[in-house]
């Protein structure tokens, strides 16, 4: 079976996508799932050559990058992905917990009936998540995740947790082959989806919060 495409929080479609956002949206999952590893020399040439695009859209993309935190420039040294430091996992989960926990709430608080037909369709997912293997488990982590923050309704704790979520991404893919099966996040996304659909924020939030402080664990545990 074919490797799944993940298409990491890419807020437009397709068709409304600039070449630099074509660019910077490939270049981004290229980092995240670690085709280029942290540290690695970023070379503009062989990404035009691999994304089929010109210097120009590379180089815008290259920039928002390093705006990101994905792309470290060094004067007359050049430019490279950005390292992973354990330390990262603290201090992102530190943000994601108050602010993940805060969008759960307003989730459970605001969700509307289009909203909750998503919940829905994404808890029924769930209910298979047994069978997948751990990069459709990564694709359902994001779209639950991304799911929440809409729920919310507030456009910029929306982009800034999404931005969060990317970092804390490739955290997830460089401990992939050594974190054991996250059975238990399986659990408390279910729990979270629920207290959406049922409007109970108290839960939202003390789940949520539970979450992410449970996937640090994990993380640490194995970097």
């Amino acid at each position: 079976m074919a490797t799944p495409t993940l298409h990491i929080n890419e807020p437009r479609a397709p068709g409304e996508q600039s070449l630099a956002d074509r660019a910077y949206y490939a270049i981004r999952e290229l980092i995240v799932t670690l085709e280029l590893a942290p540290g690695s020399v970023v070379n503009e040439r062989d990404l035009m050559g691999r994304l089929g695009l010109g210097r120009t859209p590379v180089r815008e993309a290259l920039r928002d990058l390093a705006r990101d935190q994905l792309v470290e420039v060094f004067p007359r040294r050049g430019m490279f992905v950005a390292g992973v430091d354990v330390g990262d996992i603290a201090g992102l989960s530190e943000v994601r917990g108050v602010l993940e926990s805060k969008a759960a709430r307003l989730a459970a608080e605001r969700r509307n009936d289009v909203d909750l037909e998503e919940t829905e369709a994404l808890l029924d997912e769930l209910s298979h998540a047994a069978s997948l293997d751990e990069r459709r488990l990564i694709d359902l982590d994001q779209r639950i995740h991304r799911h929440v923050y809409r729920c919310a309704h507030n456009p910029f704790l929306r982009s800034t947790l999404e931005e969060y979520y990317v970092l804390t991404l490739r955290i997830w893919f460089l401990a992939l082959d050594r974190v054991e099966r996250l059975d238990d996040a399986i659990r408390e996304h279910h729990a979270i989806l629920e207290a959406i659909r049922d409007r109970d924020p108290d839960r939202a939030e003390d789940v949520m919060r539970a979450h992410v402080a449970s996937f640090q664990r994990a993380m640490r545990a194995v970097l």
